[in-house]
């Protein structure tokens, strides 16, 4: 039975997000459809099956912020498979978690990167914030607080997804070294609510669901959005409670920063040279990052710095990643590029108005 539902898990994803990937080259720029469509519209028709289903799935419809013009207009939010795929197959009540997450990270990925009125904060930050504390809320009384845990762990697999591959690398190897942790130690099955799950049942979905969508995100070919990275944390913590509870998923998400630190310290060390003028960053600046980077945690050093920046010259701090938790991109004296981001995107608003 459960091997069944594994192997199908693996399936689905497999041929769903060929599928979806299919549909999206279809109607992406360039393509055969896309210039048949474009003569139409030279030509004037306006009433045509071809017109219609373009104002949905062309870059210029509905689901144009789908679209994205990186790797040929590689398509984005395709981790919609392993959401749905997820959300089906994980164990009650993880799956409301899944779920809940997912929804929110799909509305951000088609609203896009855009400002919340003259507000300095995007309504992707403020939809991931909220999906985080619904799943704490969710969460906490089934697994305590494990599920804050789980919902923080959003962060680095999001960091880890600025690379095509990574974040599905990281998903299979903590996966695989769940289930053998889980096989060694002899796990025993768990208790929730009333239900009794197998220990090894959430990492082998999990597993299946990340292999069958991997491969052509490890040839760059696709984009998992937020709504794959967003489902993926939430699983994989999950998977981490599967071993035992609070200490297991502490534990893993430290080493699960450290691994996406590590597999991303190339590009984050250009980043923190040429972008943040940050001079001869230590691996600790890179765990720093994957733990608290991305434009949630720059609004968050905005709302406790200020314009303020904190100098950190203590050796001890500074090999701990001192110098990346507090860089607070608002700061006066810091990348005017970086500082400047939210309030450009603004200006630009008003004057259109």
């Amino acid at each position: 039975m459960i091997e069944t539902e594994v192997l199908n898990a693996f399936i689905y994803s497999l041929i769903g997000t060929l599928a979806l990937t299919l549909l999206f080259n279809i109607f992406k720029p360039g393509s055969r459809l896309s210039n048949f469509y474009k003569k139409l519209q030279r030509q004037g028709f306006k009433k045509s099956p071809i017109i219609a289903v373009f104002k949905i799935f062309g870059n210029e419809g509905y689901l144009k912020n789908l679209h994205t013009n990186v790797r040929g207009w590689t398509p984005r939010a395709i981790g919609i498979v392993p959401f749905i795929v997820l959300s089906i197959y994980l164990p009650r009540p993880f799956n409301d978690m899944v779920l809940i997450i997912g929804v929110l990270a799909l509305i951000d990925d088609l609203v896009g990167r855009r400002t919340i009125g003259g507000l300095p904060i995007e309504w992707g930050q403020l939809l991931r914030g909220l999906g985080m504390l619904a799943v704490m809320i969710v969460g906490y009384p089934i697994i305590g607080l494990s599920a804050i845990l789980i919902a923080f762990l959003i962060q680095p697999l999001n960091i880890a997804d600025m690379q095509p591959g990574s974040a599905s690398f990281v998903v299979i190897v903590m996966s695989i070294f769940s289930l053998l942790a889980i096989f060694i130690f002899e796990i025993p099955s768990i208790h929730i609510l009333n239900y009794i799950i197998p220990p090894y049942y959430t990492p082998a979905i999990l597993l299946a669901v990340c292999l069958g969508y991997a491969p052509l995100d490890f040839l760059g070919k696709i984009m998992m959005g937020e709504v794959g990275n967003h489902s993926f944390a939430i699983a994989l913590g999950i998977t981490f409670y599967m071993l035992g509870g609070f200490v297991p998923v502490l534990i893993l998400f430290i080493v699960t920063c450290i691994l996406i630190a590590f597999i991303r310290k190339n590009n984050l060390k250009r980043f923190f040279t040429q972008t943040l003028n940050l001079k001869n960053p230590t691996f600790g600046d890179y765990f720093m990052d994957v733990l608290t980077g991305g434009g949630l945690g720059d609004l968050i050093r905005k709302i406790i710095f200020g314009r303020h920046q904190v100098i950190i010259k203590n050796p001890i701090l500074i090999a701990l990643g001192f110098r990346r938790l507090t860089y607070n991109p608002f700061a006066i004296n810091n990348n005017p590029v970086l500082r400047d981001k939210y309030n450009a995107k603004i200006s630009i608003r008003k004057r259109l108005k």
